[in-house]
């Protein structure tokens, strides 16, 4: 099992920024890849970004230009830097890890941010 453990949410005026971590831990032999995702409410999960083992990243468009993903393998951690935010960006985000050998995904248990004057 994969354990991923999230933190860094809270609350932000537009245009502040927020650096959410993700702490993984357990077997984390062949997980190929861990990313960000976020849900909103009464709307479906969405790709938010992710990084590869070989460090490999892709970011969703409308955050192309204001988040950034990063990795410190000697840590086990996956960052997610966000800049610029917007009242758009309020959801809670979730860690994923993602196993390709059996299609397997970890998900953390999320960390709400809001964006709010």
């Amino acid at each position: 099992q994969v354990q991923l453990v999230e933190s860094g949410g809270g609350l932000v005026q537009p245009g502040g920024s927020l650096r959410l971590s993700c702490a993984a831990s357990g077997r984390l032999a062949g997980i190929n890849a861990m990313g960000w995702y976020r849900q909103a409410p009464e709307k479906e999960r969405e790709l938010v970004a992710r990084i590869t083992s070989v460090g490999s990243t892709n970011v969703a468009d409308p955050v192309k230009d204001r988040f950034t993903i990063s990795r410190d393998n000697a840590k086990n951690t996956v960052y997610l830097q966000m800049n610029s935010l917007k009242p758009e960006d309020t959801a809670v985000y979730y860690c994923n890890a993602y196993r390709s050998l059996y299609g397997t995904n970890y998900w953390g248990k999320g960390t709400l941010v809001t964006v709010s004057s």
